[in-house]
């Protein structure tokens, strides 16, 4: 289990695959798990792996909060896919560690035990949460105007970093290529958000943190549903 080394291109390539249909490195909110990967990762991976890209954006937003973050912060290789070896030191020393802590297991089992308690809490706080909401919930259609650098920018590539972007409360709907002159044309991308879960401010953020493709982002369009 693990990702392989992060700093290098396979790892980070192995980390891009795992989050194609993922928001974060375990469950549904940001948590120790993403502080932990994010820590291993030596800055943002390159464009083409937009999946690791978006997620490495939406935690160092986090920068601030993550000690606040849910979870216990595990060793690197315990996350990730199962089948996967584990190359990094804390996975190539697990039998020497153990050896070294044997005193202490009991109270790392307890420590777990009470993480794994606390977990459970904060996953039923949250579900209860969700459960309150009331029934009506107040949505808006956005029309976005995505410009690239030049003619020559993939814009095939370019909508693909766009549609990685995934957030609770964003769906992405139709899109289109626009010319806007000298062979250069614009996504206009179509998406329905709801209100008190994603903004146009964020989306602006994620979206033209994909840099080598997008020069801009602007609204078209804003309408309550």
């Amino acid at each position: 289990m693990g990702f392989g080394d992060l700093k290098s291109p396979a790892g980070l390539q192995v980390l891009n695959d795992y989050l194609a249909d993922k928001s974060y490195i375990e469950g549904y909110v940001p948590s120790q798990a993403d502080v932990a990967v994010f820590e291993a990762v030596s800055g943002p991976p390159p464009a083409d792996l937009c999946h690791a890209l978006r997620w490495y954006n939406h935690i160092k937003s986090y920068e601030k909060e993550k000690a606040s973050l849910p979870g216990v912060k595990k060793a690197l290789g315990k996350y990730g896919p199962a089948n996967v070896e584990d190359t990094t030191e804390s996975g190539a020393t697990d039998s020497k560690d153990d050896d070294d802590i044997d005193l202490f297991g009991s109270d790392d089992e307890e420590e777990s035990e009470e993480a794994k308690r606390l977990r459970e809490e904060r996953l039923a706080q949250y579900e209860s949460k969700k459960a309150k909401k009331p029934a009506l919930v107040a949505k808006s259609s956005i029309l976005l105007d995505v410009k690239p650098w030049d003619d020559e920018t993939d814009m095939a590539k370019l909508e693909e970093c766009v549609r990685s972007i995934q957030a609770d409360g964003l769906v992405w709907g139709s899109s289109k290529l626009v010319p806007v002159g000298y062979g250069i044309k614009k996504l206009q991308i179509q998406c329905v958000v709801e209100d008190d879960k994603v903004g146009t401010d964020m989306l602006e953020e994620q979206i033209t943190a994909f840099e080598d493709y997008v020069q801009s982002m602007d609204v078209a369009a804003f309408n309550k549903i």
